[in-house]
């Protein structure tokens, strides 16, 4: 799974690597982005457009809200048949930013937090879907899920999944609101290659979501 990332590049940097026009308001660098929290998302469009949504994807049918189980993750092999992910899956894609991710190793009756991110120190996509959920007065939440996919053998010796990372060629294809077929979009979902990405040691801080700041994601 993926539970827990950041985001530390700046927003000029991000708009120019992801081509967004729009500024979204009170964007400030994340070092331990967690579920529930506000995370900046990119929809497609003429231009592209970024803000903000609520990590733990809402169906729009959902009779709970955001008092219903927050679902931050939707699984690559199961994506098209979720009945709370297939309609966003052919509709509702995006790309969720990032520039690190965190898993826990299993040492013996401990864990190691560790910290992954690209060799180059760019940022990168995470393969997104949203949905929009309206409450009986009107007001709506928008929400998304990160699609996680079998490890690669970087994440492996770490932990048995990892986020989908989408190659720069793929994500125009993944925000084209024209392609809609799930076989297609479903091949798009595979481990990120082993040579692009590197793994190391953090803080026990990442533990706590209350802990925000440049030491959470300082290696050891």
């Amino acid at each position: 799974m993926c539970g827990r990332y950041s985001l530390t590049s700046s927003l000029s940097e991000l708009a120019q690597r992801f081509e967004f026009e729009s500024e979204p308001e009170g964007f400030v660098p994340r070092y331990n982005v967690a579920p529930t929290q506000q995370v900046l998302a990119v929809v497609g469009g003429d231009p592209r457009r970024a803000g903000f949504m609520r990590w733990g994807l809402i169906p729009s049918w959902s009779k709970d809200g955001p008092s219903s189980r927050p679902l931050i993750n939707a699984r690559a092999e199961t994506v098209a048949e979720k009945p709370s992910f297939r309609d966003s899956l052919k509709r509702r894609r995006c790309l969720i930013l990032a520039d690190g991710f965190y898993e826990w190793q299993k040492m013996g009756d401990a864990k190691r937090p560790m910290r992954v991110t690209m060799r180059s120190g760019e940022p990168f996509a995470f393969a997104g879907l949203w949905s929009k959920w309206t409450d009986p007065e009107g007001s709506s939440i928008s929400s998304c899920a990160i699609i996680t996919t079998e490890a690669n053998e970087v994440l492996k010796p770490i932990h048995h999944r990892m986020p989908v990372i989408l190659s720069k060629k793929v994500e125009d294809l993944w925000l084209d609101t024209a392609l809609d077929d799930s076989q297609t979009l479903t091949q798009f979902l595979e481990p990120y290659p082993d040579n692009a990405l590197e793994a190391y040691e953090v803080s026990a801080l990442v533990n706590s979501a209350s802990n925000d700041r440049p030491e959470v994601a300082t290696p050891l």
